[in-house]
């Protein structure tokens, strides 16, 4: 890897403008749909943080947080699809409506479980926001209720999303050059 993390993209999908500007435009989207209710927007570590701390700034009614972390095992690029949640929720969310703000949809696996097992918990409403929306990996039926961008099937980092753990921080969504991930 370079020392700089720019020249690792092939190019920009995304800008910072056109992520600010879908991120109000989601938050406007959110707010008027949960006047009056109880929301609690629900995060899994640690892909989703840059747009949930953006995007809960640009929702306008009272709102909670809380993380959850998940392991999927299988390693590499892609997801197994078998979970085991490493952080649970803090606090009980029965008669809660609930936001679950995802990065990027891809595969849908790890997301359709957790809904389930959110849904076990018997709160009054469960959505799904996410960022980037990528259906040509779909393995399950899943659909996001509210989607930032639909994105190609290429391997996208930044603005929280990584590879290996790097490239978190860029301001902007790029595609990674292939050479990086397949060594």
């Amino acid at each position: 890897m370079n020392d700089n993390m720019h020249e690792d993209i092939l190019r920009v999908l995304l800008t910072e403008e056109e992520l600010r500007a879908k991120v109000q435009e989601l938050g406007r989207q959110i707010t008027q749909d949960y006047r009056g209710g109880s929301l609690m927007l629900v995060t899994v570590l640690k892909g989703a943080v840059v747009f949930l701390a953006d995007l809960m700034r640009a929702i306008d009614v009272p709102a909670e947080i809380d993380f959850m972390v998940v392991s999927s095992y299988g390693s590499g690029v892609k997801s197994s699809g078998v979970v085991k949640i490493v952080k649970d929720l803090d606090v009980p969310i029965k008669g809660r409506d609930i936001l679950i703000v995802e990065d990027i949809l891809d595969s849908g696996m790890t997301l359709s479980y957790l809904k389930e097992l959110l849904e076990s918990r018997e709160p009054r409403s469960i959505r799904i926001a996410t960022l980037l929306d990528k259906p040509a990996r779909r393995k399950v039926d899943l659909q996001a209720d509210y989607v930032g961008y639909a994105v190609p099937d290429e391997f996208v980092v930044g603005y929280g999303l990584d590879y290996d753990e790097k490239y978190r921080n860029l301001p902007y969504i790029g595609i990674l050059k292939p050479e990086v991930y397949s060594v």
